[in-house]
């Protein structure tokens, strides 16, 4: 996987967590108990896609532009976006649409979780 920062810069949001959904052999990043990206592991660990959530028509601009974003991976595919681990999609942009998919999670959370996360 060529975005070897993914982890670090994943678990650097406020409340993020981690953990590994064994049954799918995802690694997914949390918010408030909710998934805002997946790294997705196949049979042998090796990390073949990255899962994250757009808006519905950010994510068909990304898929129009980059072939190495596809809809979701066993994942709702008007929502969720898939990113090829070794493909093309610049670093700069991908922690963009990282950014942007913790967000909305994020905004999705009640008020009080959201306060609760950021400490209030």
């Amino acid at each position: 996987m060529r975005y070897t920062w993914l982890d670090e810069y994943c678990l650097g949001k406020p409340g993020a967590e981690k953990d590994l959904k064994e049954e799918w052999n995802w690694f997914r990043y949390m918010v408030g108990g909710k998934m805002f990206a997946a790294v997705l592991l196949d049979r042998d660990d090796v990390p073949y896609y990255i899962n994250l959530k757009l808006e519905p028509s950010e994510g068909e601009f990304y898929r129009q532009q980059y072939e190495d974003v596809i809809p979701g991976y066993y994942s709702n595919k008007t929502h969720w976006n898939s990113i090829k681990t070794d493909g093309a999609v610049p670093d700069e942009l991908l922690r963009e649409m990282l950014d942007k998919s913790y967000q909305l999670v994020f905004a999705g959370l009640t008020k009080k979780r959201q306060k609760e996360i950021l400490g209030e």
